[in-house]
């Protein structure tokens, strides 16, 4: 029999890496502005068209390569990061394995322009699908033009499950922006379909943020500050009162690359825990400054993963040290052990004798008589006398003030109401229907009870009315009294102006102001005096989630997104009326005993079922 294990020839294996290191233009358009950096570049240009499939352009004014190094840079594990395995643990540049420019010569065709300050003229090399087209001297300026034209045009199946643009785009700008928050020294220029989208000139770090961000970023950001020998943490966490209904400015860097740490992450949400409500997200930009022996960053093919050795006391520090900046702007409740602030006694002259205070008591004082043995009547003679008997109502017994409460209420025509322990019951002839604990509706039946969820039945009452709207192309708008401005980062008003027209059939009124700006004139009916840049950014919010997890299609992920915002949520208390108006409304829906994520609305304990719980 003969052999059959043999090796994969550059091209195949170039293309298997590249599945691993460039899963899209943003990996692509990432590589390459890490090697611009890489190359001491102070003046970086990213040009994107048809959000990276047609056109990825990094300009550089580094050092620039040489022709051989040029030439070497498309080999796979050529690298001058790294020359044997301990450079590993000590590495502080971005790209070092040697497989990017391999990996996207393979999968895209390449046109490299490069020129040293010493060269007289430049280098131009062409590659498509790995294989070297033409390779000649050129005119160039100093650095590097690296361009990246048509990418996966040779892997059909790969193009077929990009994104759309605007999802695409808005991963390249994400990039963009935790490459440029580091580099604040550096100036950036972003151009998209020849229209400028950020110039970021040379500043300090919160200059950046506010050029990233918007400028009111400028009067939100409190510093972090903390050095120790193990690890110094800087940056800066945003105010609590501005804290968003979306995960997105949250930032982790550790020696100048960004990392994702889900257990970093909670070591902040823990420390705003008490300072903002439970559906929000404080915003934050943390830089770790670490000895690279104490991480291991190797261990994820985009290097966005790494580990601590000391991930405990990592967490207590950077808790503490968000802890410390909240305290220090007059967050959080403080005490001040510097000071001791005590009682001011002044003492008497030493010839002053001291005499022992006396306290008169007379014996024969009785509060519940009308009058005192001396004739006296006290001063609160106008109160009857307490009846000590009923001990229950002179001690405010709570279950005794409940049960009054009960007997004492008013009766209505339409139904009588019941404070229980429970909630509000509402009994209407032979029909018994309540809110238990402000989060589920129980209803009797000739079967037994009826549960529902009412949070869930609410998302599935408007995931059906504003799918039908978006069907019918069909809705209408309640107008602002006055409009109101908001504003996101580039990244949330590129989906914003994807889902814009949708929005506006929901009953959102949006005029685009520039600059990540929008100006809402009206709003759904359904959206009862919610803050509107809340919804919008919980709309966002889910409307990524739904596309990164489900992958549905735009109208049944709008018409989701809109519904678990707008929804009645678990804790709020709801009036007799509204209980009976939603038990109708889910009735009357195509699929009532579902939620638009699939799960139950409903349950029902039958009268067997009950019966068994007490044999």
């Amino acid at each position: 029999m003969s052999d059959i294990i043999h090796l994969l020839p550059d091209s195949v294996a170039n293309q298997i890496a590249a599945g691993e290191v460039i899963q899209r233009p943003a990996s692509a358009a990432k590589e390459l502005l890490e090697n611009a950096i890489d190359a001491g570049a102070d003046d970086i240009k990213l040009i994107i068209k048809d959000a990276g499939k047609t056109l990825i352009q990094v300009i550089d004014n580094g050092c620039g390569m040489s022709e051989t190094d040029a030439r070497m840079s498309f080999e796979r594990h050529a690298t001058s990061k790294i020359s044997d395995a301990k450079d590993l643990f000590t590495i502080r540049t971005l790209g070092f394995r040697g497989e990017a420019l391999a990996s996207i010569a393979a999968i895209a065709q390449i046109e490299l322009k490069t020129k040293r300050i010493e060269d007289e003229v430049g280098i131009c090399i062409k590659i498509e699908g790995s294989e070297v087209k033409s390779h000649e001297p050129c005119s160039a300026a100093n650095g590097t033009s690296f361009s990246i034209k048509n990418l996966f045009f040779n892997i059909p199946a790969r193009r077929k499950f990009l994104k759309s643009n605007t999802t695409e785009l808005r991963h390249i700008i994400e990039e963009f922006q935790r490459v440029a928050l580091v580099y604040p020294e550096i100036k950036f220029t972003f151009f998209n379909e020849n229209r400028e989208l950020f110039q970021l000139s040379k500043s300090v770090l919160k200059q950046r943020i506010a050029s990233l961000f918007g400028a009111a970023y400028n009067n939100r950001l409190i510093p972090v500050v903390q050095k120790t020998d193990l690890v110094n943490i800087t940056g800066f966490i945003v105010k609590p009162e501005f804290a968003k209904k979306t995960r997105g400015e949250q930032y982790f860097f550790v020696n100048g690359r960004y990392i994702r740490h889900p257990y970093l992450n909670h070591a902040i949400d823990n420390a705003f825990r008490e300072l903002i409500p439970s559906d929000t997200f404080p915003s934050y930009f943390i830089y770790f400054d670490i000895n690279p022996n104490e991480i291991d960053i190797n261990i994820h093919p985009t290097k966005t993963e790494v580990n601590f050795e000391n991930n405990q006391v990592i967490y207590a520090m950077l808790s503490s040290a968000v802890k410390q900046a909240l305290g220090k702007f007059n967050l959080t409740p403080s005490i001040d052990f510097d000071i001791e602030k005590g009682i001011d006694i002044t003492p008497l002259p030493r010839s002053v004798e001291v005499n022992q205070p006396t306290v008169k008591v007379d014996e024969n004082y009785n509060p519940f008589d009308v009058e005192t043995q001396h004739g006296e009547k006290p001063s609160f003679q106008h109160h009857q006398k307490p009846d000590t008997r009923n001990w229950q109502k002179l001690y405010g017994d709570e279950e005794f003030t409940q049960n009054r409460q009960e007997t004492e209420l008013p009766q209505e025509d339409d139904a009588k109401l019941i404070f229980t322990s429970q909630g509000v019951e509402a009994e209407t002839g032979t029909d018994t229907v309540f809110q238990l604990h402000n989060k589920y509706i129980v209803s009797s039946m000739r079967s037994g009870l009826l549960v529902i969820d009412q949070q869930r039945a609410h998302e599935r009452v408007l995931f059906e009315r504003f799918l039908e709207k978006l069907e019918s192309q069909k809705g209408t708008s309640q107008q602002q009294l006055f409009p109101v401005t908001v504003q996101f980062s580039p990244s949330d008003a590129e989906i914003l102006k994807e889902i814009e027209a949708e929005l506006k059939i929901l009953g959102f009124d949006i005029e685009d102001f520039g600059e990540n700006t929008f100006i809402i004139n009206g709003n759904p009916a359904e959206m009862n005096n919610q803050d509107i840049k809340g919804v919008l950014e919980g709309i966002i919010e889910n409307f990524k989630k739904n596309l990164k997890e489900l992958a549905k299609d735009k109208k049944v992920n709008l018409a989701r997104s809109m519904a678990v915002n707008l929804s009645i949520k678990q804790g709020r208390k709801l009036k007799t009326e509204e209980i009976k108006s939603l038990i109708d409304q889910l009735f009357a829906c195509r699929m009532p005993e579902v939620s638009p994520d699939g799960k139950p609305t409903l349950r029902i304990l039958t009268l067997s079922y009950l019966d068994e719980q007490f044999n």
